[in-house]
């Protein structure tokens, strides 16, 4: 089901990608956007505060020991912003290791942070976890632990991000089966409260495709995106080095997102290495929408040299960047236009 007109569509986007002209979305050079725009972080997440059009970054550290904010109003001086630590790792027990993948979200007059993170004494228990901030900015203000957000499964699971849709709001999140046959698939449920579940859990997908399990068999990362009539999910696969690829889902808005035939999949990657362009591994991405108002832009990291420092871990040679997104004629999203980072 979740393949229906995938193929079509696939199609018709390397037709577009081959022989139609882009959108009028601006491109790099006219936004003047300097890659990358922030240095070793990975799983870079971006807010725009609707009111000041200011940019708040959050991204994964590359010693995984703690959370940190910056923030900026023009998306090139996210570099040169003072990074505000506002949680460190727990000494013993849960939140205490890998802290990977934060995300910063405000809704009901609250800013959440929802991360990954293992335990002290067992690194690799990887759960979900969510931080609460009442204050108007970010950087300021306490920053409150809610505690994990349980699933039916108590399995490894990371990579949960919200979002709402016709007064409903949802979580997806990335989690290992019980079996244990691959390593993450991509779940989805509705929410009550910021830090729970309720109701049933759908899977949205899991990896089965060949450029999904080269090296580890992974769907995580997700990212929400509701333009054209559509709600687009993308997520990235495989392993965390150069084989790392960006994937895409998509439901009509009006359909019921928690029907499992309302989804269908892309049968290849939307945004992969190229090594003539000194991207390599891109991925985990978020999304958010230029100086100019108008432009939606691709936030996501990538790695720009091929042999790694040690593990993909190890090596912190994974950078923000940006750029625009172009759309095709049928509102689906064109993720590269030939161009470099």
């Amino acid at each position: 089901m979740l393949f229906k007109n995938a193929n079509k569509h696939c199609l018709n986007l390397c037709l577009l990608l081959a022989f139609s002209p882009l959108s009028s979305a601006a491109t790099n050079s006219q936004l003047n956007i300097d890659n990358p725009i922030v240095l070793q972080r990975a799983d870079p997440w971006i807010y725009k505060d609707p009111n000041t059009g200011c940019y708040q970054f959050i991204g994964t550290s590359p010693l995984f020991d703690e959370i940190e904010i910056r923030s900026a109003c023009r998306i090139n001086d996210l570099k040169l912003a003072e990074a505000k630590v506002i949680w460190q790792k727990h000494t013993e027990g849960n939140m205490g290791a890998h802290i990977w993948a934060p995300e910063l979200h405000r809704f009901d007059d609250s800013w959440y942070v929802y991360f990954a993170a293992g335990d002290v004494e067992e690194p690799w228990r990887i759960r979900m976890y969510v931080l609460a901030n009442k204050s108007d900015d970010p950087r300021e203000g306490d920053w409150q632990e809610l505690g994990q957000i349980k699933t039916p499964d108590d399995s490894f699971a990371l990579d949960a991000t919200t979002f709402e849709h016709k007064g409903k709001r949802y979580l997806i999140w990335a989690q290992m089966n019980v079996p244990r046959t691959y390593n993450s698939a991509l779940l989805m449920a509705e929410m009550d409260g910021p830090s729970s579940i309720t109701g049933p859990v759908i899977t949205l997908t899991e990896p089965t495709l060949e450029w999904e399990v080269q090296g580890y068999k992974v769907n995580e990362g997700a990212a929400v995106l509701i333009r054209h009539g559509k709600v687009f999910v993308t997520y990235s696969a495989a392993a965390t080095d150069h084989r790392y690829a960006m994937g895409m889902l998509w439901a009509d808005v009006e359909s019921d997102l928690m029907d499992k035939s309302s989804w269908h999949k892309s049968p290849q990657p939307v945004f992969s290495s190229q090594p003539e362009l000194g991207r390599f591994g891109p991925g985990h991405n978020s999304f958010t929408v230029a100086e100019d108002g108008i432009t939606d832009l691709l936030i996501y990291h990538s790695r720009d040299y091929l042999e790694l420092k040690g593990s993909p871990l190890s090596d912190p040679n994974r950078h923000a960047r940006a750029r625009p997104i172009y759309w095709d004629a049928q509102g689906f999203p064109l993720f590269f236009n030939g161009q470099g980072d």
